[in-house]
């Protein structure tokens, strides 16, 4: 409802699904400054920095979710999700390393996370064609 309301007022030129991952890489990426102490539980102990990077991977996200609206930056900003993707991945497994890691977070949804992440890599994948 909200995407017809929203079309008719401005030419969607791409499809709305690209816009709805757009939109939440832009979330994603603003949920880093809003709420950075909730990202730097989970990060890896041996990657250096922290908050540092919690911010870098926010900035990221935005930048990559609004330059997928725009034409000219659509096939670096994909090529440059899917790179976040997999680097993220290390997160992922880091927190199953142990009870600590994972930061209270149940383990089947830790697990769960796993096939989602190649879920949105496929996701960004097919917007290459």
């Amino acid at each position: 409802m909200v995407l017809v309301l929203i079309s008719t007022f401005i030419k969607m030129i791409n499809p709305w699904h690209l816009y709805l991952m757009a939109g939440l890489y832009v979330v994603a990426g603003l949920m880093h400054f809003i709420k950075p102490k909730l990202y730097m539980r989970i990060m890896p102990r041996y990657l250096p920095l922290h908050k540092q990077l919690v911010y870098l991977s926010g900035i990221a996200e935005i930048f990559l979710g609004i330059s997928l609206c725009i034409t000219s930056l659509r096939l670096i900003s994909i090529y440059g999700i899917i790179t976040m993707l997999l680097v993220f991945l290390l997160v992922h497994f880091y927190m199953l390393s142990g009870k600590k890691a994972a930061a209270g977070i149940p383990k089947w949804i830790l697990l769960l996370r796993i096939p989602l992440q190649f879920g949105l890599i496929y996701w960004a994948w097919i917007y290459l064609s």
